[in-house]
């Protein structure tokens, strides 16, 4: 992995003619908003001003957690070794939207039935298990050039608030939410073993792969190395929910300019998500109130990207429809002239 290659997306002169065109379409100046912007910034994530959408995958990193013997999940482990069956019968909801979208979806198994240690008590994976993780997920940058982030682990919301409490400082009241449907005990309960595992690890934000090995699972890892390695290949990622966004602080924390390569897609109605993103210094696309995962948020945040490139490139340009682009009303004829 070489993240030296991973380089900001930054260029004035591109900017410039990018801009340029979108208000030479048969528009006002700025009228189709954040569609605009998804134009740009894959402009510049691909070095040109015709950007364009080719190949689309959506990566679905799956992993079991050993946190979930503490009882903050309503849910068992075996749960993500069935969501994975249906995924790869094509019958989960982001199936359904891969198909919609014209997506294709690859799950990848990370450490379903093989969860990680119990974070509440110890180191949940070793350190170089972790890299190893980061390495896997930056392979799966290679799939496509638009790359949706998904992820599917019991548990993981868990593993989510820890690691942005690990590293904004916040308790875990205000990052821990309800998950896969906790009631208030619940919560509770989930709020203490983050708590617990805080004091255990004293995590630094200063080595978030040392985070990643003391409260990540598997998955988050991997999605951490998937926005890496879209970042060293110029690829666009479009991020899911709280899980997927979790990754994206570790990535920030290796290298800042890999969320250059980022779209957020969703808002979700998981408690700690916003507070997430304003950590982040991100806008989200959506917020739907959506919290089901899988990359669900994402692939919906994929049509809008294309949405917006296909507006871009095929939409007429003033000129070409002979559209006047004077804001003001033509002046009426003398009474000589006339």
């Amino acid at each position: 992995m070489n993240f030296d290659s991973i380089r900001p997306i930054a260029d004035v002169e591109l900017e410039t003619r990018i801009r340029a065109r979108l208000d030479s379409l048969t528009k006002p100046p700025g009228s189709l908003g954040r569609l605009e912007e998804l134009a740009v910034q894959l402009g510049l994530i691909q070095s040109t001003d015709m950007p364009r959408i080719a190949s689309k995958a959506m990566i679905i990193f799956c992993a079991d957690h050993g946190v979930v013997e503490e009882g903050v999940s309503p849910y068992p482990s075996e749960v993500t070794r069935q969501m994975v069956a249906n995924f790869r019968a094509s019958g989960a909801a982001i199936n359904v939207l891969c198909r919609h979208g014209g997506i294709e979806p690859v799950i990848v198994d990370m450490g379903v039935g093989k969860p990680t240690r119990n974070f509440a008590r110890e180191s949940a994976i070793a350190r170089a298990a972790a890299e190893q993780a980061i390495e896997t997920g930056f392979t799966y940058a290679a799939k496509a050039e638009i790359l949706g982030a998904g992820e599917m682990g019991i548990g993981n919301t868990t593993s989510a608030a820890a690691i942005f409490s690990a590293f904004s400082g916040l308790d875990p009241l205000e990052t821990a939410g309800r998950g896969t449907g906790l009631d208030d005990a619940g919560v509770a309960r989930k709020v203490e073993v983050i708590r617990r595992a805080l004091v255990l690890h004293r995590p630094d934000p200063q080595d978030p792969i040392g985070i990643l090995a003391a409260l990540g699972g598997f998955e988050i890892a991997a999605i951490t190395g998937l926005i890496l390695g879209a970042a060293s290949r110029r690829h666009l990622v479009m991020l899911d929910g709280f899980i997927t966004c979790a990754a994206a602080i570790v990535a920030r924390a290796i290298s800042p300019a890999a969320l250059d390569y980022v779209v957020f897609s969703h808002c979700s109605a998981e408690r700690g998500h916003k507070k997430m993103l304003d950590f982040l210094n991100a806008r989200s696309l959506l917020n739907l109130e959506m919290r089901l995962g899988e990359g669900s948020g994402a692939a919906l945040g994929i049509g809008l990207l294309e949405a917006a490139v296909n507006l871009y490139r095929e939409m007429a340009t003033f000129q070409s429809a002979g559209v006047s682009t004077s804001t003001q009303p033509a002046e009426s004829p003398s009474a000589e002239a006339r």
